[in-house]
């Protein structure tokens, strides 16, 4: 009998043994990928929707180990939206798994209706001005209507799909779409299966030329006369959101990064 609780014993201190780092390491990593990235210091956002905007934020840079984050300010100083979020990086020092890290960062400046975009490090790799540019057009609209929460919820979602495509490449461009990769599958295995029917048929040997006396045949004159030319003017659209992009920088702290402003 002795034997059998020895044996328990020892069992049980094994499982607790294997177990309890398991559990730290996990604990650990809730911890790091359960922080807060939204700083709605303006207030637009209800409780609900911090919550959710939050949680979605830390699934996505979970997802591509870069903090997506967040700040609005009613900024009554007049600080430059720029400067503002360069201060910010260099002060909170986010990063995914270390300050100082993998980062972009929505700032919202109530005050001047002015929002500036920027990535750092792997961000900056992932979501260049350009990329940023084309975020922060996406996003305009609702934050112009006062849709705060479509607008976050969007610039998140972009952020993400955005950082899934290799540097370099335009990630809005159609072929890169399910549906048109889809559509082109189809199309090219509709055009073989036609192929294939054609030719069971067998093929028509007799043309234009089957009949024709070459000796005798020939063009007899030829005339090309110039009637007019067509000029076509089109207006050039603007971007919707307004302001110039404004571009990357550095922080004080030294921390190069990409960007994008506009206004809203």
């Amino acid at each position: 009998m002795n034997r059998k609780y020895t044996f328990f014993a020892v069992l049980f201190l094994i499982v607790t043994t294997l177990v309890a780092p398991l559990q730290l390491a996990a604990g650990e990593a809730a911890s790091i990928h359960n922080k807060q990235l939204i700083y709605d210091e303006a207030g637009l956002l209800s409780q609900e929707a911090y919550n959710e905007l939050n949680a979605l934020a830390n699934q996505y840079g979970v997802e591509n180990e870069t903090d997506i984050i967040i700040v609005t300010v009613n900024n009554e100083s007049a600080i430059d939206v720029k400067r503002m979020t360069q201060g910010f990086y260099d002060e909170h020092a986010p990063g995914y798994d270390k300050p100082h890290g993998n980062a972009v960062i929505l700032t919202l400046d109530m005050h001047a209706r002015e929002l500036y975009l920027a990535g750092f490090y792997k961000a900056k790799l992932y979501l260049d001005d350009k990329r940023l540019d084309r975020i922060r057009d996406q996003i305009a609209p609702d934050l112009t209507a006062g849709n705060y929460k479509q607008a976050f919820e969007t610039y998140i979602q972009t952020a993400h799909e955005y950082m899934g495509f290799k540097p370099g490449v335009n990630p809005d461009n159609p072929f890169y779409k399910v549906w048109v990769q889809l559509g082109i599958s189809v199309l090219i295995g509709g055009i073989i299966v036609t192929a294939m029917v054609y030719r069971s048929g067998g093929r028509v040997t007799v043309n234009a030329r089957t009949y024709e006396d070459a000796a005798s045949s020939g063009i007899i004159d030829n005339e090309d006369t110039y009637l007019h030319t067509n000029t076509t003017k089109r207006k050039i659209e603007k971007s919707s959101s307004g302001g110039s992009s404004g571009g990357g920088g550095t922080t004080s702290g030294g921390h190069s990064h990409s960007g994008s402003r506009g206004s809203f």
